[in-house]
Protein backbone atom coordinates (compact mmCIF):
# COMPACT_ATOMS: atom_id res chain seq x y z
CA UNK A 1 0.00 0.00 0.00
CA UNK A 2 1.74 3.26 -0.69
CA UNK A 3 1.75 6.96 -0.07
CA UNK A 4 -0.04 7.09 -3.86
CA UNK A 5 -2.48 5.37 -3.40
CA UNK A 6 -3.67 6.43 -0.06
CA UNK A 7 -3.44 9.80 -1.34
CA UNK A 8 -5.62 9.47 -4.98
CA UNK A 9 -8.02 7.15 -2.98
CA UNK A 10 -8.01 8.71 0.19
CA UNK A 11 -6.86 12.85 0.75
CA UNK A 12 -9.99 14.17 1.89
CA UNK A 13 -9.92 11.57 5.19
CA UNK A 14 -6.31 12.07 5.35
CA UNK A 15 -6.89 15.91 5.76
CA UNK A 16 -9.46 15.54 8.02
CA UNK A 17 -12.58 16.47 5.92
CA UNK A 18 -14.22 13.52 5.28
CA UNK A 19 -15.11 10.86 8.01
CA UNK A 20 -13.74 7.91 5.87
CA UNK A 21 -12.65 6.35 2.35
CA UNK A 22 -12.60 2.90 0.34
CA UNK A 23 -10.15 1.32 -2.03
CA UNK A 24 -9.27 -1.94 -3.16
CA UNK A 25 -5.93 -2.83 -3.20
CA UNK A 26 -4.45 -6.11 -5.01
CA UNK A 27 -2.06 -7.86 -3.83
CA UNK A 28 0.16 -10.99 -4.39
CA UNK A 29 1.26 -11.90 -0.68
CA UNK A 30 -0.32 -10.13 2.28
CA UNK A 31 1.87 -7.58 2.76
CA UNK A 32 -0.79 -5.28 2.92
CA UNK A 33 -1.28 -6.46 6.78
CA UNK A 34 2.54 -5.57 7.56
CA UNK A 35 1.47 -1.66 5.74
CA UNK A 36 -1.93 -1.67 8.22
CA UNK A 37 -0.59 -2.43 11.13
CA UNK A 38 2.41 0.27 10.15
CA UNK A 39 0.18 2.64 9.51
CA UNK A 40 -1.87 2.61 12.24
CA UNK A 41 1.30 2.53 14.78
CA UNK A 42 2.33 5.61 12.82
CA UNK A 43 -0.98 7.23 12.75
CA UNK A 44 -2.06 6.44 16.28
CA UNK A 45 -1.95 10.14 18.09
CA UNK A 46 -3.57 11.41 14.98
CA UNK A 47 -7.87 9.94 15.60
CA UNK A 48 -7.19 7.88 11.72
CA UNK A 49 -6.91 4.22 11.27
CA UNK A 50 -7.11 1.69 8.41
CA UNK A 51 -8.95 -1.65 8.34
CA UNK A 52 -9.19 -4.29 6.13
CA UNK A 53 -13.15 -4.63 5.33
CA UNK A 54 -13.11 -7.83 2.39
CA UNK A 55 -10.51 -10.02 1.72
CA UNK A 56 -10.94 -11.68 -0.93
CA UNK A 57 -8.20 -13.92 -2.99
CA UNK A 58 -6.44 -11.20 -4.60
CA UNK A 59 -7.57 -8.01 -3.57
CA UNK A 60 -8.44 -6.54 -0.03
CA UNK A 61 -11.10 -3.26 0.24
CA UNK A 62 -8.84 -1.01 2.31
CA UNK A 63 -11.35 1.28 4.72
CA UNK A 64 -9.52 4.06 5.79
CA UNK A 65 -11.59 6.19 8.68
CA UNK A 66 -11.74 8.99 11.68
CA UNK A 67 -13.07 7.29 14.37
CA UNK A 68 -14.15 10.38 15.76
CA UNK A 69 -15.69 11.88 13.21
CA UNK A 70 -17.52 8.81 12.47
CA UNK A 71 -19.22 8.31 16.03
CA UNK A 72 -20.36 11.55 15.56
CA UNK A 73 -21.80 11.41 11.88
CA UNK A 74 -23.49 7.58 13.54
CA UNK A 75 -24.91 9.57 16.09
CA UNK A 76 -27.32 11.98 13.73
CA UNK A 77 -30.92 10.42 14.03
CA UNK A 78 -31.44 9.68 10.28
CA UNK A 79 -28.38 7.82 10.54
CA UNK A 80 -29.29 6.01 13.62
CA UNK A 81 -32.74 4.96 12.02
CA UNK A 82 -31.29 3.49 9.05
CA UNK A 83 -28.96 1.16 11.20
CA UNK A 84 -31.58 0.45 12.85
CA UNK A 85 -33.44 -0.59 10.23
CA UNK A 86 -30.54 -2.82 8.82
CA UNK A 87 -29.83 -4.08 12.45
CA UNK A 88 -26.68 -2.36 12.98
CA UNK A 89 -26.05 -2.23 17.17
CA UNK A 90 -26.08 1.62 16.92
CA UNK A 91 -24.53 1.82 20.58
CA UNK A 92 -21.23 1.38 19.79
CA UNK A 93 -19.41 2.85 16.35
CA UNK A 94 -16.74 0.00 16.65
CA UNK A 95 -19.11 -2.74 16.62
CA UNK A 96 -21.32 -0.77 13.71
CA UNK A 97 -17.63 -1.19 11.80
CA UNK A 98 -16.92 -4.59 12.85
CA UNK A 99 -21.01 -5.19 11.28
CA UNK A 100 -20.06 -3.81 8.09
CA UNK A 101 -17.16 -5.84 7.60
CA UNK A 102 -18.97 -9.18 8.55
CA UNK A 103 -21.99 -7.82 6.21
CA UNK A 104 -19.44 -7.25 3.52
CA UNK A 105 -17.93 -10.73 3.72
CA UNK A 106 -20.69 -12.79 4.54
CA UNK A 107 -24.41 -11.33 2.58
CA UNK A 108 -24.60 -11.44 -1.15
CA UNK A 109 -26.22 -7.97 -1.05
CA UNK A 110 -23.96 -5.14 -1.02
CA UNK A 111 -24.64 -3.09 2.07
CA UNK A 112 -25.39 0.58 0.57
CA UNK A 113 -25.89 1.74 4.09
CA UNK A 114 -21.92 1.76 3.93
CA UNK A 115 -21.97 5.63 2.49
CA UNK A 116 -22.72 6.30 6.64
CA UNK A 117 -19.58 4.83 6.83
CA UNK A 118 -17.72 7.38 4.45
CA UNK A 119 -19.64 10.72 5.86
CA UNK A 120 -22.59 10.93 2.75
CA UNK A 121 -25.39 12.65 3.87
CA UNK A 122 -27.91 10.43 5.48
CA UNK A 123 -30.58 11.66 3.85
CA UNK A 124 -28.73 10.89 0.30
CA UNK A 125 -27.89 7.62 1.90
CA UNK A 126 -31.30 7.03 2.25
CA UNK A 127 -32.71 8.08 -0.99
CA UNK A 128 -29.94 5.47 -2.55
CA UNK A 129 -31.15 2.76 -0.99
CA UNK A 130 -35.28 3.51 -1.37
CA UNK A 131 -34.47 4.47 -5.22
CA UNK A 132 -30.66 4.07 -6.63
CA UNK A 133 -31.57 4.72 -10.47
CA UNK A 134 -33.97 8.09 -9.69
CA UNK A 135 -34.80 10.99 -8.17
CA UNK A 136 -30.97 12.13 -8.14
CA UNK A 137 -29.89 15.74 -8.61
CA UNK A 138 -26.21 15.15 -8.62
CA UNK A 139 -23.73 12.39 -9.18
CA UNK A 140 -19.97 13.05 -7.60
CA UNK A 141 -18.42 11.04 -4.86
CA UNK A 142 -22.44 9.87 -4.06
CA UNK A 143 -26.08 9.83 -5.70
CA UNK A 144 -27.12 13.48 -4.16
CA UNK A 145 -30.90 13.61 -3.25
CA UNK A 146 -30.91 16.74 -1.48
CA UNK A 147 -29.30 20.18 -0.68
CA UNK A 148 -27.39 20.08 -4.08
CA UNK A 149 -25.54 23.13 -3.53
CA UNK A 150 -24.04 21.82 -0.85
CA UNK A 151 -22.58 18.10 -2.37
CA UNK A 152 -21.17 19.75 -4.95
CA UNK A 153 -19.32 22.48 -3.09
CA UNK A 154 -17.93 19.67 -0.83
CA UNK A 155 -17.55 17.23 -4.01
CA UNK A 156 -14.87 20.53 -4.91
CA UNK A 157 -13.50 20.81 -1.74
CA UNK A 158 -12.41 16.85 -1.86
CA UNK A 159 -11.15 17.54 -5.46
CA UNK A 160 -8.87 19.99 -4.51
CA UNK A 161 -7.51 18.41 -1.73
CA UNK A 162 -6.70 15.75 -3.94
CA UNK A 163 -4.84 17.56 -6.17
CA UNK A 164 -2.89 19.23 -3.16
CA UNK A 165 -2.34 16.10 -1.50
CA UNK A 166 -0.92 14.40 -4.66
CA UNK A 167 1.13 17.98 -5.05
CA UNK A 168 2.53 17.81 -1.78
CA UNK A 169 3.94 13.88 -1.96
CA UNK A 170 5.14 14.84 -5.22
CA UNK A 171 7.42 18.08 -3.43
CA UNK A 172 8.76 15.08 -1.06
CA UNK A 173 6.20 15.74 1.60
CA UNK A 174 5.74 12.20 3.89
CA UNK A 175 2.23 10.73 4.65
CA UNK A 176 2.74 11.47 7.98
CA UNK A 177 3.21 15.14 7.28
CA UNK A 178 -0.36 15.11 5.02
CA UNK A 179 -2.01 13.53 8.19
CA UNK A 180 -3.76 16.11 9.79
Amino acid sequence: MSSDQLVKYCAPTLAGIKTGSLFSLHFTTEDYKHDITVFNRTMRDKDIRIIPLKVCDTFVLIYIYRPEMLARDLKDPKAISILRRFGYPVSSTNRCVADLARRLNSSPVFPHEIGLFLGYPPSDVDGFIENPDEGYCAVGYWKVYSNEDRARRIFERYRRCTEEYGRMLRSGRTLEQLVV
